[in-house]
């Protein structure tokens, strides 16, 4: 991953860099809103500390001191890694109204966010794991 990558400055892709750039389940939830199943990702259950970033272009989005266990079957997280890493947009699909979250830095669909989670915020950002790559905490 580039150093752009990493800071989300490189982000502006065709579907065809997106498609080739992307796994063929990354792409399907990052740049076609699919959900992965529950209890398949692999950060659901992921313990380690250190930050999720955006699969799609690097930028930093939650930190595992925010992460928790909902039993949903999805990594969530009580907050962002700063209040600019997401965007929120209205989705009424499926017959419901939920609040979609997308990367800030390249508009790649993340999950959604409830106001059903733990104190203080009473967040819970349901994220697939699909959308998330890890950088681990430097230990030593």
């Amino acid at each position: 991953m580039s150093a752009d990558d990493r800071t989300g400055a490189s982000t502006q892709r065709s579907d065809e860099e997106w498609r080739a750039r992307l796994t063929p389940e990354q792409y399907a939830v990052c740049r076609c809103s699919a959900t992965e199943r529950a209890f398949t990702g692999r950060f659901w259950n992921h313990k380690s500390a250190g930050t999720y970033t955006c699969a799609a272009c690097g930028a930093a989005l939650f930190l595992s001191v925010d992460k928790y266990d909902s039993g949903s079957g999805w990594p969530s997280y009580t907050r962002t890694a700063r209040p600019e890493a997401v965007t929120e947009h209205e989705d009424v699909s499926h017959g419901m109204r939920r609040i979609e979250v997308r990367c800030a830095c390249c508009d790649s669909h993340l999950g959604h966010v409830f106001p059903d989670g733990p104190p203080p915020t009473h967040l819970r950002y349901c994220i697939n794991s699909a959308a998330l790559d890890f950088v681990s905490e430097p230990t030593g």
